[in-house]
């Protein structure tokens, strides 16, 4: 057994007992061991995540099966075979850290690649589309699903006064209240990137992507009052599941896919449809762009320590590697910020040098001193000077990215009432076998039965929108539970 001793290496002779002034004390302020063990508890606990507060994570590889060198340079898909160390943050989205991890909720696949370019940090969901297309609305939607400011408690009023008000969110909230908004837990799930985001090649030509985690563990949910007994039972059956799963050599997998459009079809799809490729309320069809197959996601490796490893890991959509590039979708531009804002302030000013956030390869900046500086640059210099002619990345931007057209007049559109909020959702709810449907509308019921009578009959014209069965459906369900009551 390794010898006792302070944070700074001193030797501790007694563990047991305070220095006191007699047997009986009073206790001495010079007992060092005793202030600094106190003043290191008190701060064991960093602020809690907003969102995504309830997590699990694991180290895997990721391994290119595809050539994909047509669409991208980025040297994590260099050549088939090729190996890269990732780690995978499981969370759901709006429970506290001691929440049940089997609650209705979305959850998060945020997948770190170590890659030789730096980190590269694909920050999704377990579904392709969300609530929101403007990450203005992300506060507000997050108090919805947090707790009463009144009562503390969780609120459907809320829910459904927001969502009601803001039918973009009609086809998540689809995806939600059906069977695959309780996974039965983490590895019988899909994960997707979510956003649209960039792939640029040699030549510097750009083409869109949207990125798929198809489990290959098969699909499997949680029947709602199944859901609701494990999170009396056991509510960390879903870390549990994966942990134990890992430790026992039975390694989670999941196949890498794509979908692909390039800035014609584009432009061409637009016209057809009339939706937003850019719109994270919006899938793209499988039928207008297949998946293509990349690679293999596996987990084979527990953290060591679950603070150091999963409770300090922070991801940014914002970090992308040379050979891929972002995309006009407003709530990414949104989370390019705000992510790493969030980490500043969760973690600290220095939370890259953590080893589950520090890249794989030497980092050179100019980022000197603030809080736990480790290292802090040494006796390099600590500014960039300016060089005259120096060359240009290729294709003239950072990340050899080409860079998109832009233009227009700045100002804020509002497009509320233009767009289709209705025809993906009512094909989600038309997707689903009767079974799947009986219990989409069910769970919805439930939950709505607990809103008031403006916000059901709003929420439900909706619904009517999208499929009039799917409206139909729920308000019955609903007559019957307040019929009950």
């Amino acid at each position: 057994m390794s010898k006792l001793t302070t944070a700074s290496g001193i030797p501790v002779v007694d563990n047991q007992n305070s220095i006191t002034a007699g047997p009986r004390g009073p206790v001495l302020l010079q007992d060092f061991h005793l202030i600094e063990k106190l003043q290191h508890f008190n701060r064991e606990r960093i602020p809690e995540r907003v969102v995504h507060a309830k997590g699990s994570g694991a180290f895997g590889t990721f391994t290119v099966t595809e050539d994909i060198t047509r669409y991208t340079n980025a040297k994590v898909f260099a050549q088939v075979g090729k190996q890269t160390e990732t780690f995978l943050r499981f969370s759901t989205v709006g429970g506290e850290k001691g929440s049940a991890d089997t609650e209705r909720d979305p959850r998060g696949f945020a997948l770190r690649f170590y890659t030789e370019d730096g980190n590269w940090d694909l920050v999704g969901n377990n579904t392709p589309v969300f609530f929101l297309k403007d990450g203005i609305k992300f506060p507000d939607f997050i108090h919805t699903q947090k707790r009463d400011p009144k009562s503390n408690l969780k609120s459907a009023q809320m829910m459904f006064d927001f969502w009601s008000n803001t039918p973009e969110s009609l086809h998540q909230v689809t995806t939600l209240f059906s069977n695959r908004g309780t996974p039965d837990g983490y590895r019988h799930m899909h994960g997707f990137g979510s956003h649209t985001y960039s792939l640029i090649n040699d030549a510097g030509e750009r083409v869109w992507v949207k990125w798929h985690f198809k489990t290959l563990q098969g699909i499997k949910n949680l029947s709602a009052a199944e859901a609701t007994r494990l999170a009396g039972a056991d509510p960390d059956y879903a870390q549990r599941d994966l942990f134990n799963a890992i430790a026992t050599g039975n390694f989670p997998r999941w196949s890498v896919e794509a979908q692909i459009m390039n800035d014609e079809q584009r432009q061409a799809w637009e016209a057809k449809t009339g939706w937003d490729a850019f719109d994270l309320t919006k899938v793209w069809p499988h039928g207008d762009f297949p998946r293509i197959k990349v690679g293999i996601l596996e987990l084979n490796r527990n953290p060591e320590n679950y603070h150091a490893d999963v409770e300090q890991a922070a991801l940014s959509p914002g970090n992308i590697v040379p050979g891929m590039g972002y995309s006009p979708d407003k709530m990414l531009q949104a989370r390019i910020f705000s992510y790493h804002d969030a980490q500043l302030y969760r973690i600290g000013t220095n939370h890259q040098y953590l080893p589950v956030n520090r890249p794989r390869v030497e980092v050179y900046n100019q980022q000197r001193d603030g809080a736990m500086a480790v290292g802090n640059g040494g006796a390099a210099q600590n500014y960039d000077p300016v060089h005259m002619g120096s060359v240009p990345a290729a294709g003239g931007f950072g990340h050899g990215d080409a860079g998109w057209q832009v233009e227009g007049v700045a100002g804020r559109y509002d497009t509320r009432m233009t767009d289709d909020h209705y025809t993906q959702a009512g094909n989600l709810f038309r997707l689903l076998d009767a079974n799947e449907q009986r219990d989409l509308i069910n769970n919805m019921a439930g939950a709505l039965s607990q809103a008031d009578a403006t916000v059901q009959d709003r929420w439900i014209g909706h619904l009517a929108k999208a499929d009039p069965a799917y409206g139909k459906g729920v308000a019955d369900a609903v007559n019957r539970i307040l019929n009950k009551a």
